[in-house]
């Protein structure tokens, strides 16, 4: 047996949990029409064969019909859901892992306009910010049918045989009746605290009748609202108290704060950036205080933090649900004694971001998760070793030279930095975004334990490419800013790099002009504000930054707006001229139809420009009639995950690809993923 305290078993009820840590109830959005079929089961399947002891599903599993999910939840409403559900625990259950389910009504979280188009229903008809709908206000025959909804869900998770159920109550409706700021019902289901809890022990007592009292189930929950009127530390102590005493619920998952607002989301489920484990005291408080099996989720992104947790007696049961979702075999590289090998999450929080905007969740840095059915987490060695050359050390790059490697191939990578990182070191030179950098250093350690040759500070060129005689050469080499966007006046302006790298230093007054709406823009938006600089942020788009995202903004929108910053949208720059020592910009809008003018000057002291990148793509085609190839890649194959076996010039001396943004501006995932799915039949 080991010491560790995150590898000792748990007893949870009849339930042997065989270690300590779990991944926390959550959506990744990969059911088709509701039905969690081959693609969502292969991805909990994958972390069950690592060795996690529970995974939980669905964040949350719909129980009814009025509570339309707004990304790709479970449909746990629908008689079908059983055999699918049944599927994945059986295979979770024969490689060891417990498997349970979330269930939760939205109430107001969630919009009118989705599913049957019924109303939103909610103790109050306040509206939640987040989703925007205007709630009914709930009646008596609608507890009494949601009663029964809930009721049947769990029914049909016991059918499946999983192992358990959890109850959703931070931001959906269990809480909305628990919480004054949402809850305007007289008695019997408003007023005091006995008052708004009794839905919920409604809906237990009818859970348990059904289900009989052996299934485990249990509640995620806010124990304090962290808002002025809203549930206190006070309350959520009392609640925990009161969860524990009736004896229906055989586990608390503690939270805290509120997920009604973006800002309120990002709070609770921190991002980089922001503090580590910030709610595991106060869930340790919980625990401490009702000698009550506890869990507890929320940015615990380490190893070393969760065997803190347990080590210290604040929780039970640690959930590393983003950590699990950029390496799945946490548990098996901490057995094996291979923690330093663990791919790090790095806070990003692509995954998150990409479900809240109607996407899959995808990892910014492992482009394997949510594709177990086509990608793998571990490379299989060739059958045949063949000589490798990556030109350009970026995540793409080095993913590219990382995965040969891993398949047993000689690799040299030839880079014209000092070091390794591409558009990577310009994020992290951000202290918020510096772990970032941890994507570049963990490939670094990996390749080099894996014995890739490096030439830094080397300009690769034809004849260096030549002389290593290679089999295979993937061009990774990026792209430079593309700055030449404007009618005239392009010499005049500078772009987000020039901020970032610190090259140029922010003017006084500044007009920043983001036709790209990714992080650059934003992340040089804060150098300049803190810089003391008058800034106006202007973008063609009707909102600005759509690829950063919603809770990615929130920490810009906390700096931007202390600093005063101006936002415009639907504006376009147009052109730049010089006018003493000042610029003078003239901007217009894409909505212009002729009936009138539309165009406005700034006076301005510096003009920043951001729109994308523009391959470095020289070496590339100088390479292309040298290769067997000719630089085409087989979609079809590529899609597929069979080697490219294109062979257009029988004189060829190589395959040529190239990956990332020397093909076009896109994102580290991208990038990253080109070279895994490329790479991975080399």
């Amino acid at each position: 047996m080991s010491n560790d305290p995150l590898l000792q078993p748990f007893q949870l009820k009849h339930l042997r949990l065989r270690n300590r840590i779990m991944v926390s109830s959550h959506e990744p959005a990969y059911s088709e029409n509701g039905m969690p079929t081959d693609r969502y089961r292969a991805y909990h399947v994958e972390r069950a064969k690592a060795g996690v002891a529970l995974t939980m599903t669905a964040g949350s599993a719909a129980v009814a019909k009025d509570s339309p999910p707004v990304f790709d939840n479970i449909l746990a409403y629908k008689d079908e859901v059983v055999p699918y559900l049944k599927a994945l625990t059986d295979e979770c259950h024969e490689h060891g892992a417990a498997m349970m389910i979330q269930l939760t009504h939205l109430g107001r979280r969630t919009r009118w306009d989705k599913g049957d188009w019924l109303p939103a229903v909610s103790p109050s008809h306040r509206r939640e910010a987040a989703h925007r709908a205007f709630p009914k206000r709930v009646e008596e025959w609608d507890i009494e049918r949601i009663i029964k909804d809930y009721t049947d869900a769990a029914e049909r998770m016991y059918a499946a045989g999983m192992d358990g159920i959890e109850l959703q109550a931070y931001g959906h409706l269990m809480d909305q009746f628990w919480s004054p700021l949402t809850n305007t019902l007289d008695g019997p289901y408003g007023g005091d605290l006995d008052n708004r809890l009794r839905f919920t022990f409604d809906v237990l007592r009818s859970i348990r009748k059904r289900v009989g009292n052996e299934f485990i189930v249990g509640v995620r929950y806010t124990g304090d609202e962290m808002l002025g009127g809203g549930l206190t530390a006070e309350d959520g102590l009392s609640i925990s108290q009161r969860l524990k005493q009736s004896g229906m619920v055989d586990f608390l998952n503690v939270v805290r704060g509120h997920i009604d607002t973006d800002a309120g989301l990002t709070d609770l489920i921190p991002i980089q950036g922001m503090r580590n484990s910030p709610h595991l005291d106060f869930a340790g408080e919980i625990r401490a205080a009702t000698e009550f099996p506890t869990f507890h989720a929320a940015k615990i992104p380490d190893v070393a933090t969760a065997r803190y947790a347990i080590a210290s007696g604040k929780v039970d049961m640690v959930g590393m649900t983003r950590a699990h979702m950029t390496d799945p075999h946490i548990v098996r590289k901490i057995i094996a004694g291979q923690e330093d090998s663990i791919r790090p999450c790095v806070g990003a929080n692509y995954c998150l971001d990409r479900i809240y905007q109607g996407g899959a969740a995808y990892c910014i840095h492992n482009p394997a998760t949510g594709r177990e059915l086509t990608m793998p987490h571990d490379i299989a060695k060739a059958e045949q070793r063949k000589r490798v050359v990556v030109v350009g050390a970026g995540p793409g790059g080095l993913e590219a030279a990382r995965v040969a490697a891993e398949r047993g191939h000689e690799v040299i990578v030839f880079e014209a930095a000092s070091n390794a990182g591409g558009q990577i070191l310009l994020t992290a030179q951000s202290p918020r975004r510096h772990e970032m950098i941890s994507i570049i250093d963990w490939r670094m350690q990996q390749c080099e334990a894996l014995g890739v040759s490096f030439h830094f500070n080397t300009y690769a060129e034809t004849q260096t490419i030549l002389a290593e005689q290679p089999d295979v050469v993937i061009i990774a080499t990026g792209g430079l800013p593309d700055t030449e966007v404007l009618d005239s006046g392009n010499h005049l302006v500078v772009s987000t790099w020039d901020i970032l790298s610190r090259d140029i230093k922010p003017g006084t007054n500044v007009l920043l002009f983001d036709d790209a709406g990714d992080h650059a823009a934003l992340q040089a938006a804060e150098i300049i504000a803190n810089s003391g600089a008058t800034l106006e942020i202007m973008t063609p788009d009707r909102s600005f930054a759509p690829e950063v995202m919603a809770m990615n903004l929130v920490p810009y929108m906390r700096t931007l707006q202390q600093k005063d910053v101006t936002f415009t949208v639907t504006y376009r720059l147009q052109s730049v001229t010089r006018d003493g020592d000042q610029l003078l910009a003239t901007v217009g809008s894409d909505y212009e139809d002729g009936s009138r003018d539309f165009s406005q000057t700034r006076r301005v002291d510096q003009v920043v420009v951001n729109h994308g990148t523009l391959p470095l793509d020289d070496l590339y085609f100088d390479l292309r009639p040298l290769s067997s190839n000719e630089g085409e890649v087989n979609y079809d194959d590529l899609i597929e995950g069979v080697p490219q076996t294109l062979n257009k010039n029988s004189e060829g001396q190589f395959q040529l690809f190239r990956i990332g943004d020397a093909v076009s501006a896109r994102n580290t995932h991208a990038a990253i993923y080109d070279a895994l799915r490329l790479v991975k039949d080399i």
